[in-house]
């Protein structure tokens, strides 16, 4: 009878189940996401999480996004914002709803951290902070190395376990500092300037170990672009991985790929520098030995060349006497050629007596007078005849000879001279110069024929 009864229809599932089944089915397919649309419902509980939705013009999506990573993002989205979000698709099994677990969000387009990367740069760089020429040369034999990051990172312990391979003698000194979050600025400014009170360090590395943009972007703060500007310690920069581009790099002293890469650049290799110093020890001493060797040979030579003494003094002793005979013969020489210019001298002495000189002297000047008063009379004579003769010439050409011929000079009203009767007017005014005086009279008639008289009056 029971089995009459058995129920034949399909297990059904519960809601749980199914949730859950589409829950792990939506995970499975679908890894990871980007989408893009307008925020809508924008919601911030006491929890600290973000609740919204994302739609375009058709449809929409719910999504969440927990505490934990919405503290990293520096502009909190507001209502109709078009943004981009990266997630997780997943199902909330409590209300069977589809959503996205989100893990970062952006402006749409140019993401909003890349945009302020980008922004930045361009500032920093118009103000010269990439140059080459500022930057300082990192010591490669460093005395101390200063470490600016988190104690608690893989980046610390990669640091320290290359220096204490490298070369462990070298002191290494670590300002601790968070490298992720907003509190990292601010501490890593903080640790750069306590590196540069404590003077200490001869080179500074700056970094931390790989992670997303987000993570590393403390090391984009201008606050932290300055302070590595301005350190006086050489600074290197080693911000994740090979491929991470941050703008510390840019204005430090040198950029490593790794903090690993930047200990190795920092530190020399204590195997290198024993090497090093094996060859040199081994060149100093054959160096040595082979200057001893030349010391040897020359005092070799030297001894070989050194004389008795006392046959020295004696040979020093009959050069003295020879120089002693050389010298009296020099100077009784000098003395007879003295003698000899003496007696020159005084005889050319006699010859050139100032009285004898002057005498002679007074007989050349008197010649040199009576031949100079002579010379001058002559000049004078002709002189004389000279300006007789241009006298008389002038005079045969005076105007005031032709005068005393019985001319005169007749000249108009407005003193021209009367050369032609054409030159005046009945009843004009003239004046005739004569030798002794001047004759006023008016034109009466003027006749321009020669053959004719004038006739004048006064």
């Amino acid at each position: 009878m029971n089995n009459l009864f058995q129920d034949t229809r399909p297990r059904a599932l519960s809601v749980s189940e199914l949730n859950h089944q589409a829950r792990h089915l939506l995970e499975s397919s679908f890894m990871q996401v980007w989408v893009e649309g307008e925020l809508s419902g924008f919601s911030r509980p006491s929890s600290g999480h973000w609740y919204f939705s994302l739609k375009d013009r058709k449809c929409q999506i719910r999504c969440a996004m927990f505490r934990g990573l919405n503290q990293r993002i520096r502009d909190i989205p507001k209502e109709g914002d078009q943004v981009r979000i990266r997630g997780k698709v997943t199902l909330y099994e409590n209300r069977g709803d589809f959503q996205i677990i989100v893990e970062h969000i952006e402006p749409a387009g140019l993401g909003a951290l890349q945009q302020a990367f980008e922004e930045l740069k361009r500032k920093l760089q118009a103000e010269g902070l990439f140059e080459a020429g500022r930057k300082k040369d990192v010591p490669t034999l460093p005395a101390h190395i200063g470490v600016v990051t988190s104690p608690s990172g893989a980046a610390v312990h990669d640091i320290l376990t290359v220096l204490a391979r490298r070369c462990p003698a070298i002191p290494v000194t670590l300002y601790p500092t968070s490298v992720q979050g907003k509190p990292a600025t601010a501490e890593i400014v903080r640790a750069i300037g306590l590196a540069q009170a404590h003077g200490v360090a001869d080179v500074l590395i700056i970094g931390r170990g790989g992670g997303s943009l987000e993570d590393l972007w403390c090391f984009n703060e201008e606050a932290v672009a300055r302070a590595i500007s301005s350190c006086t310690i050489p600074t290197v920069s080693a911000v994740g991985h090979e491929t991470d581009v941050t703008i510390a790099d840019f204005v430090a002293d040198l950029r490593a790929p790794t903090p690993s890469a930047a200990a190795e650049k920092v530190s020399p290799d204590q195997r290198d520098m024993l090497r090093q110093i094996n060859d040199r020890e081994f060149r100093l001493a054959n160096a040595a030995r082979r200057a001893l060797q030349r010391l040897n040979t020359r005092l070799e030579h030297l001894a070989a060349r050194l004389r008795d003494p006392r046959r020295e003094l004696l040979e020093k002793a009959q050069r003295l006497d020879d120089l002693e005979l050389r010298l009296g013969k020099a100077m009784a020489q000098r003395l007879d050629r003295s003698q000899v210019r003496r007696t020159h001298l005084a005889q050319r002495l006699a010859m050139q007596s100032p009285g004898k000189q002057l005498a002679t002297s007074r007989e050349a000047l008197e010649r040199s007078a009576s031949q100079l008063d002579k010379a001058l009379q002559q000049i004078l004579a002709r002189l004389q005849e000279r300006l007789e003769y241009t006298a008389a010439s002038l005079n045969l050409v005076s105007p005031l000879a032709t005068l005393g011929r019985g001319y005169a000079i007749v000249r108009d009203e407005h003193d021209n001279i009367v050369r032609n009767a054409s030159d005046v007017s009945t009843g004009d005014r003239i004046s005739a110069h004569l030798a002794n005086g001047t004759l006023e009279a008016e034109v009466k008639s003027a006749n321009t024929d020669n053959r004719q008289s004038q006739n004048a009056g006064d």
